[in-house]
C-alpha cells in the first residue's frame, strides 16, 4: 500500500476542509512547498497536492505546484484540483508533476478523459470519485453529479484509467475512519483505489491495507500529530 501525505492548498497555505466545505478551514502550515519538503525529508515516496483555489474557481496555485515538484528531489508529486483543459493537464506534467487527478471535467465529459488518456497515457492520470450517499460530486463538492460513483467507475476503466481516488465527503476532515467498504466495492471492478477522507489513527491505515486497496490519502491526522509520518510509511510498507 502506498502512503500519500496530502498538502491542500488555498490562498498560498496549507490548509484542511470539514466536509469540503470553504468556510470550515484550518490553516496548518504558510508555505506549501516547505511542508513538502518537510514529507520528502522524513521518506514520503508520493505526495497528494490539491490546488483548491483552482477548484473553486478563486485563482491558481500552479506556480506553487511548479515549485513543490522542482524541490523534492525523487519524490512523485500527484496533483489535483480543476484540471479541466488539455494545456492544464500538459503544463502540470511537464512542471514535473507526476500523476494528475482529474474530476469534474473527466465525468461530465467523457471525450475530455479519453483525450486525456490518448495524450498522456492512462498510467499519468487518476479520476477522483468523490461521493456523498454514494452519488459523485462535482466542482469542488459543490454541486451533484447524479451519478453513481461504481458508473463513473467504470466508465473511467473502460478508458483504462485504473487509479481512482475515493472520497467520502462526509467523513473528508472528520476523523471519523474511512469508507472502506465504499472504496473495496470500487477496487472489486477492478480499479486501484487510493482511499481518502477520514483517516485518524495508524489502525484506520493498517484496515485499507487488510482490504487490499491501493494507497491512503492522509492529512489532518498528521498535521494534529495523531502519529508521525514515519510511523504511517511503516505501517503502509507492512500493509
Amino acid at each position: 500500500m502506498q502512503l500519500y501525505p496530502a498538502i491542500d492548498i488555498r490562498h498560498g497555505s496549507v490548509v484542511r476542509l470539514v466536509r469540503g466545505e470553504a468556510d470550515q478551514q484550518t490553516v496548518y502550515a504558510s508555505d506549501p512547498v516547505v511542508q513538502a519538503q518537510r514529507f520528502a525529508a522524513e521518506g514520503a515516496a508520493w505526495i497528494h497536492v490539491v490546488d483548491l483555489d483552482r477548484a473553486f474557481g478563486e485563482g491558481d496555485n500552479f506556480e506553487v505546484l511548479r515549485r513543490i515538484a522542482a524541490s523534492v528531489g525523487g519524490v512523485r508529486v500527484q496533483a489535483g484540483g480543476g484540471f479541466r483543459s488539455a494545456a492544464a493537464i500538459s503544463d502540470a506534467l511537464e512542471a514535473g508533476i507526476a500523476r494528475i487527478v482529474l474530476g469534474t471535467q473527466a465525468i461530465v465529459d467523457p471525450d475530455f478523459l479519453d483525450g486525456a488518456v490518448r495524450a498522456v497515457g492512462a498510467a499519468r492520470l487518476a479520476v477522483a470519485l468523490d461521493a456523498r450517499d454514494g452519488v459523485v460530486q462535482l466542482r469542488g463538492w459543490r454541486e451533484s453529479g447524479g451519478e453513481r460513483v461504481d458508473s463513473v467507475a467504470r466508465r473511467a476503466l473502460g478508458f483504462g484509467v485504473r487509479t481512482v481516488i475515493y472520497t467520502d465527503i462526509g467523513r473528508d476532515g472528520m476523523l471519523a475512519g474511512p469508507d472502506i467498504d465504499g472504496a473495496g466495492r470500487l477496487a472489486a471492478l477492478g480499479c486501484d483505489v487510493i482511499a481518502s477522507g477520514g483517516v485518524a489513527s495508524l489502525d484506520d491505515l493498517r484496515a485499507i491495507g487488510a482490504a487490499g486497496l491501493a494507497g491512503a490519502i492522509v492529512g489532518r491526522a498528521l498535521y494534529e500529530g495523531r502519529f508521525t509520518l514515519g510511523e504511517a510509511l511503516a505501517c503502509a510498507s507492512s500493509s
